[in-house]
């Protein structure tokens, strides 16, 4: 039977739709690919200018991460430590700088499993991030998932620095969605840090009955700024903490309790949160204030070596800073400055100095956004 032209022309979009439809709300997992493409490893990491970085073993103490290479290690054994980060190409040399970090410290590097959560709608694929991951990292324990964009785009409200902005800095709101369910635990890391020390000591901490995350706090710092006046003159809003002795923490290094954030629906109290200010504006940063509206006085403390941030100097105007007082496990570089942009500038902070070791980057070829149809052409995009 010969179906009228307008049918068929219909057709492709019907069948478009019904996958749109039937596919998860938040994410699309992705674990492996076939090893068709034209690009070996070698020349996907050429296009993008990394190197490879050293195969990382695990010590004679560390417990056996099963199913044994080549097959793939799931999420799902018990035995692993979790860590999720987004993926993006503006923050790749960052992902990448953090992950070879973690890697080369972790006492059973074979143990740690990372979760990169990828915008949908990036520049660069997440299918090309995914076999760019792997090729940096070969024997690396991952899998990329899929971030919606419009799951989250309607709750932002403008932010006094437009990266701020970026819907995937709100991706750590839904890693209980995202994650696999049987995932009950992870380590929520920022791309601008690195880790100094063994993660595995980060995973041991305890977190207390009653509480969700765990973070470094720092009470010292002057808590009511967070918020503006519209929030502190309304009683009805301002009272949230009223039961509560609130410190400021960072959430760029978070050790996340999955179950109970599962069972306590936390993902849509601080979108409540977020609805409030798209109405009355109460804060002026990003997806901070609405973490430290649910958690604030309800942090477990972790040690202040595990967030060595502030490293990126002032939001507005860009500023070299010293380490906090005390040991460092961990260094991050939030605020404005990046290492790598710095570095490449060659105006860099000192301890900029600090993160080029771990850095994969040897800058051959950047790709622009001008080359997207040249690597369609070669099958890198679906």
């Amino acid at each position: 039977m010969v179906l009228p032209r307008f049918c068929a022309e219909l057709i492709p979009a019907l069948v478009f739709l019904l996958l749109l439809l039937y596919s998860p709300l938040m994410c699309l997992g992705i674990r492996s690919f076939p090893n068709n493409d034209v690009f070996t490893s070698s020349d996907l990491n050429a296009l993008f200018g990394f190197s490879e970085a050293p195969d990382y073993r695990n010590g004679v103490d560390c417990p056996s991460v099963s199913p044994s290479p080549p097959d793939p290690v799931t999420s799902c054994d018990p035995s692993l430590v979790h860590v999720a980060m987004t993926l993006d190409s503006e923050y790749l040399r960052g992902s990448m700088a953090a992950v070879h970090s973690v890697l080369r410290h972790a006492s059973c590097p074979e143990q740690v499993f990372f979760h990169f959560i990828a915008a949908e709608f990036d520049s660069v694929s997440p299918r090309v991030l995914s076999r760019l991951v792997h090729s940096i990292f070969p024997s690396l324990n991952f899998k990329v998932y899929i971030f919606r964009e419009d799951t989250v785009i309607n709750l932002i409200s403008s932010s006094i620095r437009s990266a701020l902005e970026n819907p995937l800095n709100y991706a750590r709101n839904y890693l209980g969605d995202i994650l696999d369910p049987c995932v009950n635990r992870v380590i929520y890391l920022d791309s601008d840090l690195v880790l100094v020390d063994d993660i595995l000591k980060l995973w041991e901490v305890r977190i207390s009955e009653g509480r969700i995350i765990g973070a470094p706090e720092y009470c010292h710092a002057n808590f009511t700024k967070y918020f503006n006046e519209n929030f502190w003159s309304d009683p009805g809003l301002s009272r949230v903490f009223r039961s509560r002795n609130p410190c400021y923490f960072n959430t760029g290094v978070m050790v996340m309790d999955l179950g109970k954030w599962r069972e306590g629906h936390f993902r849509e109290k601080i979108e409540n949160w977020m609805e409030v200010q798209r109405k009355k504006r109460i804060y002026e940063l990003g997806s901070l204030p609405p973490f430290l509206l649910v958690f604030g006085g309800n942090v477990e403390p972790i040690d202040h070596r595990w967030n060595q941030h502030g490293l990126g100097g002032d939001n507005v105007a860009g500023s070299c800073r010293a380490l906090h007082p005390g040991p460092v496990s961990l260094l991050h570089w939030s605020g404005k400055g990046k290492p790598w942009v710095r570095l490449d500038e060659k105006n860099p902070c000192p301890l900029d100095y600090l993160w080029e070791p771990y850095d994969l980057y040897k800058g051959k070829v950047k790709v622009q956004h001008s080359e997207r149809q040249e690597q369609q052409q070669f099958g890198f995009f679906w």
